[in-house]
Parts: structure tokens; sequence; C-alpha cells
């Protein structure tokens, strides 16, 4: 099974993202967060890369992949480092945001 590092980056967005469902939509949409993420670490310690990888930054020599949370609207963007059996989750992406964002914040 692999192991999931979180950066810190995308830690602290999962935690504001979290903190703010509840403050706006209510506590059954930040537990909704805290389960859809349960269940995504599931898949990714078993099956790695059983994810796409995100077209946005296919140019990158690094293979980052996706997966998607909480409907469609956030992708959780992430790279498998198959030496170390360790996938590194680098950021949270709201898809509403401009796609240049994203290719300017993962480096």
């Amino acid at each position: 099974m692999a192991k999931i590092k979180w950066h810190y980056k995308a830690k602290l967005l999962f935690r504001d993202y979290v903190e703010n469902a509840n403050i706006e939509f209510g506590k059954s949409t930040g537990r909704r967060w805290l389960k859809e993420r349960l269940d995504i670490e599931w898949r990714l310690e078993r099956y790695p890369v059983s994810y796409p990888p995100e077209e946005l930054l296919q140019d990158r020599d690094i293979l980052y992949r996706r997966c998607h949370l909480m409907n469609r609207r956030f992708k959780i963007i992430y790279l498998y480092d198959e030496t170390e059996d360790t996938v590194h989750i680098m950021d949270i992406w709201d898809t509403k945001s401009n796609p240049k964002a994203l290719v300017r914040r993962i480096r």
C-alpha cells in the first residue's frame, strides 16, 4: 500500500475548505468533505495510478494526476513516486478558477 503525504499548502487549503463548508453550508457538508477525502485516500493507497493525468499539467516532466472532489467542483492534484511508493498530494484546486492559475501554482 502506498503512503500518502499531504504537502503543507494542500493540507491548509483542505482545512480552509472544510471550515468554510461548515460555516456556509452546515456541518453535513463539512462531514461530506471529510468522507470524500477518506474515500479518495483509500483508493490512492491501494491504486495510486487509478486516477487520470491532469491535462492542464501534461507538458511537465513529472506526471501529475487528479481526482475530483465534491461533485467535480474541486480537484486534488497529486503525483505518485513509485520508488518510495508514496502519493504526494500537492494542491486542491477549485475548478471554477482560471486554469492558468493551476499551472502557476504547481511548480
